[in-house]
């Protein structure tokens, strides 16, 4: 299984989990089971076209998907994948 750590600012979508296990497969496909176990998670992750918000960064066993092959990265069994909200301040 692959583990997703859900950031503390996402888990009351989560059923106030920590992290979740999904099926190996693709960076892609791991968003589409946490989707679909978690309807209100994806609208905080994704814009309306379907791209990764900006103020989203996802990072698989702590490499920037966006310099590896983004939502085709492949995921095997024991790799982790983290969600960090990025905010702006001033």
């Amino acid at each position: 299984m692959v583990r997703i750590s859900i950031p503390p600012t996402l888990r009351r979508f989560c059923g106030d989990e920590d992290s979740i296990q999904v099926e190996p497969g693709t960076v892609g496909t791991a968003f589409d089971q946490l989707r679909v176990r978690f309807h209100g998670v994806h609208e905080r992750l994704f814009n309306p076209d379907g791209h990764l918000r900006g103020s989203v960064l996802v990072f698989v066993n702590e490499e920037d998907i966006r310099f590896l092959r983004e939502h085709e990265t492949p995921l095997q069994s024991g790799d982790e994948v983290t969600i960090i909200p990025a905010f702006a301040g001033g």
